[in-house]
């Protein structure tokens, strides 16, 4: 896991960690006055900010590596700002155990971000550990999609529960619960449609989708993933808060990191938000979905692998 994250994050560990070697360098020339230090941070703060860690995180790395560093003999920068990075991801929860059978997982977010091709790699990765997931379609605007997220169950071994376009997603959703009941699969992952938080009429249709679900089966959906776009930065932070307050989202699955120069991004989301990120998109194979480990991503942007 740690090679394939360091390989896709090698842009942002190559910006991040020299830069930072480059202003601890300068800082162990410097006379150490206060404007100096001043500087020194200053100049750490852009360095993290370009790297896409937003400004809440970034001041409290900044407070974190500042404590650390008035200790004489202190550890070497690159090392504080690692370690900071490291408390911000790990202080999250991590997804609590369910009991029930079929477990759902409904994975939301606006079009394009990845979240149809994100359910199938979930799937298959489930699938790979040893559960047995059933996919349901319930994007039914887009016949598109259904078909897309056919195809992709077909690669990956996975059954499918679908309806015709146009169909009533609730019921959908009900009718994949009890088609996992009666198959034997204890996961149900639901595609829905794409959507603006801006769009009621869709938000409402997500609600009526959780009422129906906990009909189903108790406590469900049991994890709502919003799918967030690493490329887009902190645009996605913004989409992440309407869906959090609308959906009742309780993890984040950050997709297509491979594309994005400024892998700070889920340091930013879990200060910001406060929601664990549980999956991370690298590529567009089946197998490109690993599940989120703090130390191996914070290892990762501070690795060069060429």
């Amino acid at each position: 896991m740690r090679e394939r994250l360091s390989a896709v994050l090698r842009n942002t560990a190559a910006r991040l960690g020299g830069s930072l070697d480059a202003i601890a360098g300068a800082a162990a020339g410097s006379a150490g006055a206060a404007a100096e230090r001043r500087a020194t941070a200053d100049s750490i703060e852009e360095v993290l900010l370009e790297a896409d860690v937003g400004v809440a995180a970034t001041e409290r790395i900044l407070a974190g590596i500042d404590a650390e560093g008035a200790a004489a003999g202190g550890p070497p920068l690159r090392e504080r700002v690692q370690r900071e990075m490291l408390r911000i991801l790990s202080a999250l929860p991590p997804s609590p155990p369910v009991a029930a059978n079929p477990r759902v997982v409904l994975v939301v977010g606006v079009n394009g971000t990845g979240k149809t091709t994100t359910v199938a790699k979930l799937a298959a990765l489930l699938r790979r550990e040893g559960r047995q997931p059933l996919i349901c379609a319930a994007d039914t605007f887009r016949a598109a999609a259904i078909e897309q997220l056919a195809a992709w169950a077909r690669r990956a071994g996975v059954d499918m529960v679908k309806a015709r376009a146009g169909g009533d997603p609730a019921a959908i959703v009900y009718d994949a619960i009890d088609a996992a009941r009666a198959r034997g699969r204890d996961v149900v992952i639901v595609d829905t449609a794409g959507r603006l938080h801006t769009r009621s009429d869709l938000m409402a249709e997500l609600d009526k989708i959780r009422r129906v679900a906990s009909r189903a089966v108790a406590g469900a959906p049991h994890d709502v993933l919003l799918a967030l776009d690493a490329t887009v930065g902190q645009n996605g932070l913004v989409q992440a808060r309407q869906f959090l307050e609308r959906a009742g989202v309780n993890g984040i699955v950050l997709t297509k990191v491979d594309g994005t120069a400024r892998g700070g991004i889920a340091v930013a989301i879990a200060c910001e938000l406060g929601l664990p990120i549980r999956y991370v998109g690298i590529g567009e194979a089946l197998e490109d979905l690993l599940p989120f480990a703090p130390d191996a991503y914070v290892d990762a942007l501070f690795t060069q692998s060429w």
